[in-house]
């Protein structure tokens, strides 16, 4: 499902990523864990093609995304990769269910078929009746929630979360977690999570740690 090859990075002097290599299968739920500035989000960046390698190739579904630019990039990020952040990244005057519709809308769909589409999503997420809701009224647990259906929305292949859940309590920690795990089982996505949260690391199928630029 996604492969890169002797990933390098440097911003200006400092060297991020050395010559990274991973492969990471379809169904997978893979943790990448490390200390701080140990280049886990530039790497789960050039992953979900948000920032270039300075050398190297990322595939997605056999497609090399380093080669690709534009428009073209763009329309494949937008159908095949979803990503969830810690600062949740959902737009304020918008709904919950607005947030959720977005990237279905971007990619084309009309207002009713990006909701028909996002509806089923809230339900599973137990969110549906907080559709209405602006994020200023929801908990920090629902608007992750929200979060992660929007990175759904499109059945991307891949999820990429980076520190999904920084901003939350033990419990709330645990359950997204969780929903994870149960979103690989019922719609076969690929997650590559960046975390330090160590339950969420051990949970994983594999984890990868990353140490000064480097997969130990």
């Amino acid at each position: 499902m996604i492969r890169a090859e002797h990933i390098c990075k440097s911003y200006g002097s400092l060297q991020v990523l050395k010559d990274i290599d991973i492969h990471i299968a379809t169904g997978e739920v893979v943790s990448v864990v490390g200390a701080s500035g140990a280049g886990k989000t530039t790497l789960l960046q050039i992953i979900g093609t948000l920032d270039t390698p300075d050398s190297g190739k990322v595939f997605i579904k056999c497609t090399d995304v380093t080669a690709m630019k534009g428009s073209q990039l763009a329309d494949f990020r937008n159908r095949n990769v979803g990503f969830v952040f810690q600062s949740h990244n959902l737009l304020p005057e918008f709904t919950a269910l607005e947030n959720v519709c977005l990237p279905a809308m971007i990619g084309g769909d009309s207002f009713e078929a990006a909701r028909d589409k996002a509806m089923p999503l809230m339900d599973f997420l137990n969110i549906s009746d907080r559709a209405s809701h602006k994020p200023a009224a929801l908990s920090g647990g629902e608007r992750q929630r929200v979060a992660v259906a929007r990175a759904l929305i499109n059945q991307p292949s891949v999820v990429l979360a980076d520190e999904p859940s920084g901003n939350l309590d033990s419990q709330h920690a645990r359950e997204l977690h969780e929903l994870f795990f149960r979103l690989r089982d019922k719609y076969g996505q690929t997650f590559v999570i960046v975390t330090h949260n160590a339950e969420l690391a051990e949970m994983s199928d594999r984890k990868i740690t990353i140490k000064d630029g480097g997969i130990v």
